[in-house]
């Protein structure tokens, strides 16, 4: 009978403080810098993100764009904008990335 008690108490014990436990980690998320090449869609820009690196074998720096499509939910990015964009869940088809904030304006 006391066998019983003893384990009854450490259930509870332990379903305790497992609950107050915080969140696990969600992970970092990717951010990028880059251009904004086009703002024709409604709520979406397309912005060229430019990376650069040393050829493995020839040591000469290449420089390679790629074109992210952004989620802009008031429409203010124009082209030529530098923005900050941020990972995401999907938004739609192609659009895994939103706009964070806009660095720069051209004048």
């Amino acid at each position: 009978m006391e066998e019983t008690i003893q384990t009854t108490e450490t259930t509870e014990t332990t379903t305790a403080t497992s609950t107050a436990q915080p969140k696990p980690y969600r992970g970092k998320r990717k951010v990028r810098i880059g251009r904004v090449v086009s703002d024709k869609m409604d709520k979406t820009v397309v912005v060229a993100v430019m990376r650069s690196f040393r050829h493995p074998l020839y040591g000469k720096t290449i420089r390679r764009t790629k074109k992210y499509m952004a989620h802009d939910e008031r429409n203010e990015c124009r082209v030529g904008d530098l923005v900050e964009i941020v990972e995401t869940r999907p938004l739609s088809r192609h659009k895994r990335w939103r706009v964070r904030a806009i660095l720069e304006r051209p004048e």
